[in-house]
């Protein structure tokens, strides 16, 4: 029998290989950028078409190859970085396994030029399918220039998997903006479709921080500083001002290379503690430097996850690191015992006290219940007082609330729900997709009111019975009970569904403004805005380019609030780019899910009896009404024989 395994071909072994290396065009151009900067370039050029797609080149002025160097460079495992084992516990390089070339080349055609300064003449390889097709000398400036083109040309399937053009370019931009971050003393351009993206000159971390994020923050960062025996730590972290309802611009590099990790992250939210909200995030880029052989970066192929010798000490130094430079800058909140010269200019203060005064203020009462023992909290009894005394509210409260057993009651007693927890019913636990709403079984208090509101939205005779508790819930009464319904997780559905109709063929109306507001971006945001804008259009809302990183807002949807639209956008664009546990790949439903959030009515907003009745129909006309766009629940069914069991009462 003969035998069965064999060694695979190269060519094979590398397309293998590269399913792990280059999963899309943007992790082409991290490796690349990183072997630049390996190559001691000063000046970095990323020019990309199609989004990575058809062209991704890297042109630096570092080192450059040798002939023997060049050819070998696309070998599997072949690299300058390491020599032995222990070499591994002590990297200092971006790249070190060899592997990125090799499995460029197996994905993609290749063509690579380079020169060393010692050299009179470059060097040029054309690569296809990781065979080589042409090598011959050519003249060249010092340095490297590799061009990546038509990726996964030979394997279709993974090429029909990459994303459209904009959310490919944004994992691009991505990536160049960590490596620039990582290296500030570096000149970097970006050049997408012959456009200029970006052209970041040499400097300082903060005037390249400014440069990536927006001059808006030239003056609200503050500088983080503190070197010990074990690690050092700079960059710099934003005034809690600058902290965003999502995950923002939040940066962390260890020995100059881009990582992620929830714990330092944790560290640095704990060092922000009571100076942002609980649900805010603050912006940070810090730089960790440590002895290489505490870290252990070959964690994974994309390098971003990495082990730590001692993650609690690094954690404390974190923390510790943050919260210092926030008090260094006077950020943390402080007491102040310094008198202040206002109080001082007081009658009570600077003027004497007269016996009279004296006297008047002892005979009144308030003087008297405080000085006499146990009487501070005395209140003297009056025929005419509107309160009660504690014992009788009580025992009216739970006559009141054995008498109306979970039904409305006025607005000035309020709503008797019980004391214990109810939770949600089965049919909004899971909630059915838009598509099979109409199958769905719910309720029969629920299909009664469905019913109603899609044979006649007027009802005819029969009006609901609607009040508001809290300023947060609708109360809507049906026959076996009442639906306590969230007023703004309502609210959130009806404006989802509105929007998809708008982007499926129904645009909404627009209002054009009296006066064009003008929005300016960062690179990267508009990048994203510029991939949204058909999306907007159809919502409504008139925006259009107005030069670099700028936009003018010529109108917003009928109906918006006027005068936020800048702020409308500048949300939405955030939402986008961190949408925090959420896993949604399509830019589209994160669009809608934010202006849905932004648009919607909040808790603690006073709503009329008509506002209620026109939210409640349109609540009920929708596909899928019982779960709000993150897929919580829109309401919860108080049955009546539900109510009878928790005052253990029967009819």
């Amino acid at each position: 029998m003969n035998d069965l395994i064999e060694l695979l071909p190269d060519n094979i072994a590398n397309q293998i290989a590269a399913g792990e290396v280059i999963q899309r065009p943007a992790s082409a151009v991290k490796e690349l950028m990183e072997n630049a900067i390996d190559a001691g370039a000063t000046q970095v050029k990323l020019i990309v078409q199609d989004a990575g797609k058809a062209l991704v080149q890297v042109i630096d002025n570092g080192r450059g190859m040798s002939v023997t160097d060049a050819r070998m460079a696309f070998e599997r495992h072949a690299t300058s970085k390491i020599r032995n084992i222990e070499d591994l516990f002590r990297i200092r390089t971006m790249g070190f396994r060899g592997e990125a070339l090799a499995s460029i080349a197996a994905v993609a055609q290749v063509e690579l030029k380079t020169k060393r300064a010692v050299d009179e003449s470059g060097t040029l390889i054309e690569i296809d399918n990781s065979f080589v097709k042409k090598q011959e000398p050519v003249a060249f400036p010092n340095g490297s220039s590799i061009a990546m083109k038509n990726l996964f040309f030979n394997v279709p399937a993974r090429r029909n998997f990459l994303k459209s053009n904009a959310a490919e370019m944004r994992h691009i931009v991505d990536e160049f903006i960590r490596v620039a971050l990582s290296f500030p003393d570096t000149g970097f351009i970006l050049i997408s479709n012959g456009q200029e993206i970006f052209h970041l000159e040499k400097g300082t971390l903060k005037q390249r921080i400014v440069q990536i994020l927006g001059a808006h923050y030239t003056s609200r960062l503050v500088s983080v500083q503190e070197n010990t025996d074990y690690l050092n730590i700079t960059g710099f972290v934003g005034k809690p001002d600058t902290a965003k309802r999502t995950r923002g611009d939040q940066y962390f590099f260890v020995n100059n290379r881009f990582i992620r990790s929830a714990y330092l992250n944790h560290a640095v939210m704990t060092a922000f503690q009571q100076m942002i909200p609980g649900d805010s995030f603050p912006l940070y880029v810090l730089f960790i430097e440590i002895d290489p052989s505490r870290v252990d970066i070959n964690v994974h192929p994309t390098k971003q996850e990495i082990k730590f010798e001692d993650e609690k000490i690094v954690y404390a130094f974190v923390q510790a690191a943050v919260k210092h430079a926030l008090a260094q800058f006077s950020i943390t909140p402080s007491l102040d015992f310094d008198l202040d010269p206002a109080i001082q200019q007081l009658d009570a203060v600077s003027k004497p006290f007269s016996d009279e005064e004296k006297a008047e203020i002892e005979s009144t009462s308030l003087f008297k219940t405080f000085t006499r023992k146990n009487q501070a909290h005395f209140i003297e009894p009056s025929d005419n007082s509107e309160l009660l005394h504690w014992r009788n509210r009580e025992m009216e409260d739970e006559n009141f609330a054995a008498s109306v057993a979970g039904t409305v009651v006025d607005k000035t007693t309020g709503f008797i729900l019980g004391n214990e927890e109810v939770a949600p019913d089965e049919s909004t636990a899971n909630p059915p997709s838009p598509a099979n709403a109409g199958s769905t079984i719910y309720p029969a208090s629920f299909q009664s009111l469905y019913a109603r509101f899609s044979a006649d939205p007027l009802f005819g005779d029969q009006e609901l019975k609607l009040s508001q508790f809290q300023n947060t819930y609708i109360v809507c009464e049906t026959n076996g009970g009442f639906l306590l319904i969230h007023q703004q997780a309502a609210h959130e559905r009806v404006l989802y569904e509105k929007m998809m109709l708008a982007l499926n063929g129904k645009p909404l109306a627009t209002q054009q403004g009296l006066f064009p507001v003008t929005l300016s971006l960062s690179t990267s945001d508009a990048v994203m805005l510029q991939e949204l804008l058909t999306g907007l259009q159809a919502l409504g809302y008139a925006i259009e380019p107005f030069g670099k990183d700028s936009f003018i807002i010529q109108g917003v949807p009928a109906g918006h609030e006027e005068g936020n639209a800048k702020k409308v956008i500048e949300n939405l664009l955030e939402h986008c780019k961190h949408s925090g546990s959420e896993k949604i790949d399509s830019l589209q439903e994160k669009m809608i899910r934010s202006l849905a959030w932004q648009q919607a009515v909040k808790p603690g907003t006073v709503l009329s009896e008509t506002e209620m009745r026109g939210l409640t129909e349109s609540l009920f006309r929708c596909l899928q009404p019982n779960a709000a766009p993150n897929g919580k629940p829109v309401f919860v069914e108080f049955k009546r024989d539900y109510l009878e069991k928790i005052f253990g009462r029967k009819t």
